[in-house]
């Protein structure tokens, strides 16, 4: 029972993982103009609202104290603490693909940059997206993917987490994750107003999100965080480690 809920729980977080990333990428390129909703008016505004709002309500409140407790109660018993952090990346990876899938495109054009402007855009984007697949390597891919939580149940042990991220753009910036994350939305040479709206809202987001973040490394690393802090910037990397 228990190997056969690893399975299931890995096989579908990272398939939904992979298909929520492709499905981000897809629709950033098309300007926002992916989603198969087709809501029109207010509905399209209140429906795309709310996706905007739901993706980062609902990844900060699992983040708490609380949210801990409820992802160790969506896992079959006595499994739940173990998978809590593919649970999270489940859950994540459904919310982003929600957002991009169900969008109701708006009526308003796309603007797409050309020539040298549109490369140079092209570039940018593609050097974002590195960016934040480094950054989430710097923190352990095994934490951010879900991979240490079912795989320590299949080998029937605890899961093994990685120390407080310190090396490669850790030690630029604390929060290299969100700040790729914005590059990402605020780079590419395909705009909208719905690619706007979501630049805006994620964007406040990931300025002001890690603050939570960080609250939490303060609490379980102590000394050695209040230390970090004072060492490397919160966002906007310094040029030598």
């Amino acid at each position: 029972m228990q190997r056969r809920v690893a399975w299931t729980w890995g096989v579908f977080t990272h398939a939904g993982f992979a298909l929520a990333v492709i499905s981000m990428a897809w629709a950033l390129s098309r300007g926002m103009h992916f989603g198969v909703g087709r809501l029109q008016g207010i509905q399209r505004w209140i429906s795309n609202g709310a996706l905007l709002v739901q993706f980062p309500v609902l990844h900060s409140l699992l983040l708490s104290r609380r949210g801990t407790r409820v992802l160790a109660r969506l896992a079959p018993t006595g499994m739940g603490r173990s998978l809590s952090t593919t649970t999270f990346s489940a859950l994540a990876a459904l919310q982003l693909g929600a957002t991009f899938w169900l969008w109701s495109p708006s009526s308003a054009g796309v603007w797409s940059a050309s020539g040298a402007l549109g490369s140079a855009l092209i570039a940018a984007h593609v050097l974002a997206w590195v960016f934040l697949v480094v950054a989430l390597h710097d923190a352990g891919l095994g934490l951010q993917t879900g991979w240490i939580g079912w795989r320590a149940l299949l080998q029937g042990r605890e899961p093994a987490y990685p120390p407080m991220p310190e090396r490669g753009l850790f030690a630029f910036c604390r929060q290299p994750i969100y700040l790729g994350f914005l590059l990402v939305l605020w780079t590419g040479p395909t705009w909208s107003v719905d690619r706007l709206a979501l630049g805006g809202v994620w964007g406040v987001y990931c300025l002001l999100a890690p603050r939570l973040k960080e609250r939490r490394h303060a609490r379980i690393h102590g000394e050695k965080f209040a230390d970090y802090r004072r060492r490397v910037p919160y966002m906007i990397p310094r040029m030598f480690a």
